[in-house]
């Protein structure tokens, strides 16, 4: 299992952001999308230890639709999808033999 961010990690993390962007939640690396957060729940894990959770909304709006690529890629969910090469194009009247 990996390493969980603390509640103070993300304190810090948020604190370097514009305090007037909006917060999202990005969910489902194999089918990324972006959701609302509704709540911050406090509550303690199975061995006591507190955890704070932040769940998303009931509401129908709270899906927001596909998460922007560049995040996913962020994210290191997607790989950057470079475009193909380009190739010389043939003009219509050229001999084809």
């Amino acid at each position: 299992m990996g390493k969980e961010m603390t509640v103070g990690e993300a304190i810090e993390l948020l604190s370097a952001c514009d305090p007037h962007a909006r917060l999202r939640l990005a969910m489902n690396p194999f089918f990324p999308m972006a959701h609302r957060p509704h709540q911050l729940i406090q509550s303690a894990d199975e061995t006591g230890r507190p955890v704070v959770y932040l769940a998303e909304g009931r509401d129908a709006d709270t899906q927001l639709g596909h998460l922007p690529p560049d995040v996913a890629v962020k994210l290191a969910w997607h790989s950057p999808v470079q475009p193909p090469p380009r190739r010389a194009r043939r003009s219509a009247g050229a001999n084809r033999t």
